[in-house]
């Protein structure tokens, strides 16, 4: 019985200083954490960024093949192929790459390719 009382007193003891110690440093941590949350980049710093916003058409236009190529709409051939050459070797499902993004580099080619307006 005694002992209960004892254990009891221990942790109602060791709950208070847990407390405490929460009450005394969680500010400080509070403030670190605020700090690096601020310094985290948001969406204005994504505002110039040269990458694409947005996901895929529904149907995919000339501007959007070039967006995904990164070659302009009215791009020479050669260089639509070698921009899907240099983007495959990077989004190629067998090298761990989306087969959703592999179709879409594929369409964006076969489209700028055919010519179509």
């Amino acid at each position: 019985m005694t002992g209960a009382l004892i254990l009891g007193g221990l942790a109602l003891a060791a709950a208070g200083f847990a407390g405490r110690y929460a009450l005394r440093y969680g500010r400080v941590a509070q403030e670190a954490i605020r700090k690096q949350m601020d310094a985290l980049p948001n969406s204005a710093a994504f505002a110039n960024s040269k990458y694409y916003k947005g996901g895929f058409d529904a149907k995919i236009s000339r501007r959007e093949a070039g967006l995904v190529l990164g070659v302009s709409p009215a791009a020479s051939k050669a260089k639509i192929k070698e921009a899907h050459r240099r983007i495959m070797s990077l989004n190629h499902p067998d090298r761990g790459g989306s087969p959703y993004i592999a179709s879409k580099i594929n369409e964006a080619k076969d489209y700028l390719e055919s010519g179509k307006p």
